[in-house]
């Protein structure tokens, strides 16, 4: 299931630091692989369900689109699809397809920590955000959606929704 192996992956992955919009894309894409076998899920669902704007939510989906995760469906029905089966689709790209990195070092990779030098404990934040960032290139959303916690707490969401709508 999930190794420390390391993953050469395309692009500077030394420099990692995971924000609000990092969790956010990382639990609407999951949300998306959830339903995979649904048809289009609207963003408007994904906002009610997970508790998150929708106008960030369209930002996030505008960039998630742009670099081929997700597919948009127009018109009646519409609403957005995973480009990808969910075992496709690593948590490490959706994080890079905003823009996110994780990077727990003070310096992000510049070795400039203590004025023009590394500090004394560079070499073990190096190798943790390495190991941040072989974690996550490693887990896919097929992974997590196969997770009985993830399958509990997703329906847990869906009987609030729909006790909400009626």
């Amino acid at each position: 299931m999930y190794t420390l192996e390391s993953v050469n992956w395309p692009g500077d992955i030394s420099k990692m630091k995971l924000t609000t919009k990092g969790r956010y894309a990382v639990t609407a894409m999951l949300d998306l692989a959830l339903h995979f076998d649904q048809g289009a899920v609207t963003l408007a669902e994904i906002a009610k369900r997970q508790g998150i704007s929708l106008s960030y939510l369209e930002q996030l989906f505008a960039k998630l689109r742009r670099n081929g995760l997700v597919d948009s469906v127009r018109g009646p029905g519409g609403g957005y699809n995973l480009a990808r089966a969910p075992e496709e689709i690593t948590v490490a790209s959706i994080i890079f397809a905003i823009n996110e990195n994780v990077d727990i070092r003070k310096c992000a990779g510049e070795q400039n920590c203590e004025g023009d030098t590394k500090c004394l404990t560079h070499q073990l934040w190096e190798d943790l955000s390495q190991r941040i960032s072989d974690f996550l290139t490693n887990i896919t959303l097929g992974d997590l959606v196969s997770q009985p916690n993830v399958q509990e707490v997703a329906k847990r969401q869906s009987i609030r929704t729909e006790l909400a709508s009626a």
